[in-house]
């Protein structure tokens, strides 16, 4: 098995019944701010594109390049996957021409001849969001985990795939906390410090479950070449980023587990594995200029900014026209208010309004209320600063994950009073009226995972395996066979099967027949 870095979270494998590209990026990513790093535009693109199978592991534009995909990957090619709970991410890969579409179910190997592979879906409102997942390769001459982003619970689940000999994982998360947040300079520094020591010790503690050989960093950091982000890169230059690096992590390593083994993995690093045996060669860097990406890192990146400002011009001229206050408003009330009002959990979970100050326009979502209306002066426990250019792109775009766009741009302000709430930042993964009903219902799922409801003759589970609708309420039986009215979703009551796709089976059996309903009628 061959394995070659992409730059960030992409990377080839060559295995003995086929090839993989997972998470092809070039960027920018997120509003111009996220390059690979370091700079991956050197790699033979061509040859890579004309992979057997392509993987995406989520939505994340630092893992999904529509325009790389565009120009590079063919339109027949095999795309594994994974198995969410909505659509989005299939929506985004078929728009783009690509339809001969693998449906992964969760957990459960696929084999295609000498080669057989694995997709472990994540689900939770705070995963990708809305979605992240592993990739399991096995070829009989090597097994790999490529873990990615995700940060999977089932462990002894997810390894029972086999042992794998080489282990690829996100060290340097994505986020936007503490870089834009309005604090004072010491809170922000020690914040970050904070940061980065729990992402090695999340790092750290499944590299030591997963106990593979041979151990890989990725994932991460990018390159913020926008000057107004250029100080963020790696820890800052003011020590106040979260951004940890390949070569730093590697050390942090060596210091914690000095007997595993780990590897610098950048664009080009070419990784042959053999029935345990390894070489690992670089293919687009000499040893040299490795050296000076992370031992000059600074004037790298410096060089890197001079070099692509075109890009980030043709980034900005790509937006949307900036929206008048009034117009903004309306279109924010008729988009947000319908997710506010399916959103009771979150609302209850935010607890009180959120202003947000974009360009000219001033205005408060009201969450106990369910309303998007101007700021009135009121006390706000939560606000945000945003770019009104942003905003309306977004909306030009109806673009319903914000964490996947605004908030990782960094071109962003923000301030609170309190402690972090994850319902805010939920809510604003998840305006499309599909994440706010997997959302609420998840949430409710945790509440009560056991509860079943009786239908007709038939007692099943109250929650739909589709998006967790409330069966009593949207569930019709005809013929042995349940149908969820919220899409449309049938199963065969019987065996729990769902007829309308792959895995989803539900949890069904008949109520017993009584006497009285045996005694003939008067």
């Amino acid at each position: 098995m061959r394995i070659t870095g992409l730059g960030h979270a992409g990377m080839f494998i060559e295995t003995a019944g086929g090839s993989i590209i997972c998470d092809p990026v070039i960027g920018p990513s997120f509003y111009g701010a996220w390059f690979p790093f370091p700079d991956n535009r050197g790699l033979d693109w061509e040859r890579f594109g004309k992979a057997d199978f392509l993987y995406i592991s989520h939505r994340h534009r630092d893992h999904f390049d529509p325009r790389l995909m565009e120009r590079y990957i063919r339109k027949d090619i095999r795309v594994l996957l994974p198995e969410y709970a909505t659509d989005d991410l299939e929506d985004d890969i078929r728009k783009l021409g690509y339809t001969n579409i693998i449906y992964t179910e969760a957990g459960v190997p696929l084999e295609f001849g000498d080669l057989k592979l694995m997709v472990t879906p994540l689900r939770a409102p705070s995963d990708g969001p809305i979605g992240d997942s592993s990739l399991s390769v096995d070829d009989g001459t090597a097994s790999i985990l490529n873990q990615n982003d995700s940060h999977p619970l089932d462990l002894e689940k997810l390894l029972s795939f086999s042992k794998p000999d080489a282990y690829f994982t996100q060290t340097s998360g994505a986020i936007w906390w503490p870089m834009v947040y309005d604090l004072p300079q010491d809170a922000k520094q020690n914040f970050a410090r904070l940061k980065r020591d729990a992402q090695n010790k999340r790092a750290m503690y499944y590299i030591e479950k997963v106990d593979a050989e041979h151990v890989f960093p990725m994932a991460g950091p990018p390159m913020f070449l926008r000057d107004d982000l250029f100080r963020f890169n790696g820890w800052g230059e003011e020590d106040d980023s979260i951004f940890t690096d390949q070569a730093q992590f590697l050390e942090h390593m060596a210091e914690q587990r000095p007997e595993q083994k780990g590897y610098l993995f950048v664009p080009g690093t070419q990784v042959d594995l053999n029935h345990g045996e390894i070489e690992i060669s670089q293919t687009l860097y000499t040893d040299e200029e490795i050296d000076r990406v992370f031992g000059d890192k600074w004037n790298y990146l410096e060089e890197q900014r001079a070099s692509r400002q075109q890009e980030l011009r043709d980034e900005e001229a790509s937006r949307a026209a900036v929206l008048p206050p009034a117009e903004m408003l309306v279109e924010l009330k008729a988009w947000w208010e319908p997710m506010l009002r399916k959103s009771r959990t979150i609302r209850l979970g935010v607890g009180g309004p959120v202003r947000m100050t974009i360009g000219d326009l001033d205005l408060v979502v009201d969450f106990p209320k369910a309303k998007v209306r101007e700021y009135a002066g009121e006390d706000c426990e939560f606000w945000y600063t945003i770019p009104a250019d942003l905003v309306s792109t977004n909306i030009r775009d109806h673009e319903i994950d914000w964490s996947n766009s605004i908030f990782l741009s960094l071109q962003f302000s923000a301030g609170r009073k309190g402690k972090f709430n994850e319902f805010i930042y939920t809510f604003f993964k998840c305006l499309s009226a599909d994440r706010i009903e997997y959302v609420e219902n998840w949430y409710s799922e945790q509440a009560d995972t056991s509860e079943d409801v009786q239908l007709e003759d038939w007692m099943v589970q109250r929650r739909c395996p589709h998006l967790r609708a409330d069966l009593s309420k949207t569930g019709k039986i005809e013929d042995g066979v349940l149908t969820c009215s919220m899409h449309d979703w049938k199963w065969d009551l019987a065996t729990g099967r769902c007829l309308t796709t792959q895995g989803h089976p539900i949890r069904a059996e008949q109520c017993p027949v009584t006497e009285e309903a045996l005694r003939p009628a008067g």
